[in-house]
């Protein structure tokens, strides 16, 4: 028995670090995003990735886009959002479609 209870603390511990959208959230909104420079594709292959802005140590911090290869054939990116939520906003990860 007491294995098991060290096993399910062991994986809430675990799973209280993974971090999800609802976990970054900001009282105000991000600013107007820059006007990025989308270089040559590598390949017909690459999807380009846009850049997004990320919380970080109390202020916006622009990330760059970048080329990608989907991870399944045909892939298309998703981009991440802010969405406005009461009294401010919440972050939500992009993903592949």
């Amino acid at each position: 028995m007491k294995r098991f209870v060290a096993i399910g603390v062991f994986a809430l511990a675990l799973t209280s670090g993974v971090a999800s959208a609802a976990d970054v959230f900001v009282r105000f909104g991000p600013p107007p995003p820059p006007r990025e420079v989308v270089v040559v594709q590598p390949s017909r292959r690459h999807v380009w990735v846009p850049g997004y802005y990320q919380w970080h140590h109390g202020r916006y911090v622009w990330t760059n886009g970048y080329w990608a290869v989907p991870p399944r054939g045909r892939g298309a990116w998703v981009p991440g959002y802010w969405a406005p939520k009461r009294g401010g906003y919440i972050w939500f990860n992009g993903h592949w479609r």
